[in-house]
């Protein structure tokens, strides 16, 4: 007997087609809308072949109520994964998919009356911005992004806003946000958006902040944000993987089986609902260390090359504190390592046509969202 019917947004995506499998495999009828645009998608209008045969298929923009309104019908859940994703300076871009397009789910749930028990709404850690950090002289401190004429002399480290002196990152805690560059200020949007609207109409809603979800799938086309793709793509051609700064940045890595759960976790459990949630993998690598961890697996000749460029609004250390999703049950079960090796073995089964990653790097460097520092 079904579970229910739940609507994916994004469903053909990377995070999406997964949860897709996770939530059918539990017992649910799944549905999915997805626009099938580039630079996710490779423009054709063609269904992945990833996709399970089960679920049903709406081709279809979260920017449109009458999509949203024939995607909707008959629907007991929203998992809502479908967002703009990149760095460049199309800023507007970025608000009307992400922003634009939860406002409308919401907008038509409520207009229409429509009986939907919980919405999962995808966010992300970089809502964070620069962060929590600790400063001996001033205790706990938040530094409002760094300085640009720092970064542009190579200064990477964030300092105490207080007395301008060291810091040492911590744990990113749900408590706090500041976001700093026009995708993490649109995702913070639909986070507020799903707490608060859900809150005010009666509507379970569930945040989840994932952290830099990694494995198979996750489209090489769409290589302007994501180490894992540009590091892949790179190594495979038989270059160097391009580390910017000086790769000691901490990030925080997680497997999208595991933000599949999440997922499935949120939709499911009502001590959720209204709250804002970390999913990440539990402790931090730096740039340069993963960088080994792709080249070690794709047997890559040249070691990881340091650029000393930097994207502008990027963060220096982000790693996500999951303490309050595990209390609910939630635990990651693969490491990098497992995230890597998963997706080279499906990378290499892939028909790469373009040299994505240097496609993407100049892109990035064209519009100034990647700098070189002096």
């Amino acid at each position: 007997m079904s579970k229910g019917r739940v609507l994916i947004t994004g469903g053909a995506g990377f995070i999406g087609s997964h949860t897709a499998d996770e939530l059918l495999a539990a017992g649910y009828e799944v549905r999915l809308l997805d626009n099938l645009t580039p630079p996710v998608h490779d423009g054709s209008g063609t269904w992945p072949a990833w996709l399970p045969k089960e679920a049903e298929r709406i081709l279809g923009d979260v920017r449109n109520a009458d999509d949203w309104r024939k995607a909707l019908r008959g629907v007991d859940a929203v998992v809502h994964l479908a967002a703009y994703q990149d760095l460049l300076p199309n800023f507007s871009q970025f608000f009307h998919v992400n922003s634009v397009g939860t406002s409308l789910l919401y907008e038509i749930i409520v207009a229409d009356k429509l009986p939907i028990r919980k919405v999962v709404v995808a966010s992300s850690q970089f809502v964070y911005g620069e962060g929590r950090y600790q400063c001996e002289k001033d205790g706990e401190v938040f530094p409002d992004g760094r300085d640009p004429q720092r970064l542009a002399k190579g200064f990477w480290e964030p300092v105490c806003p207080v007395c301008g002196g060291a810091i040492k990152p911590l744990p990113l805690l749900e408590t706090h946000a500041n976001p700093k560059n026009q995708y993490s200020i649109a995702k913070y949007s639909q986070e507020l958006m799903a707490v608060a609207l859900g809150r005010n109409y009666g509507i379970p809603s569930v945040a989840l902040r994932y952290s830099i979800v990694q494995g198979p799938r996750q489209s090489y086309r769409n290589a302007y944000s994501g180490v894992l793709r540009v590091f892949t793509l790179s190594n495979l051609a038989g270059r160097a993987a391009p580390v910017f700064e000086d790769g000691g940045q901490l990030r925080d890595y997680v497997n999208v089986g595991d933000v599949a759960r999440a997922n499935r976790l949120a939709l499911e459990n009502d001590a959720a609902n209204y709250q804002v949630f970390n999913a990440g993998g539990g402790r931090g690598y730096t740039v340069i260390e993963f960088a080994g961890i792709v080249a070690e697996t794709a047997i890559a000749t040249l070691p990881p090359g340091v650029t000393g460029e930097y994207r502008v609004g990027d963060t220096r250390h982000s790693v996500s504190d999951i303490a309050k999703l595990q209390r609910l049950g939630w635990q990651p079960t693969k490491s990098p390592r497992d995230s890597v090796r998963e997706y080279i073995e499906w990378i290499r089964g892939e028909n790469v046509d373009r040299d994505y990653a240097a496609e993407a790097l100049a892109a990035l460097r064209q519009s100034g969202a990647l700098r070189k520092a002096r």
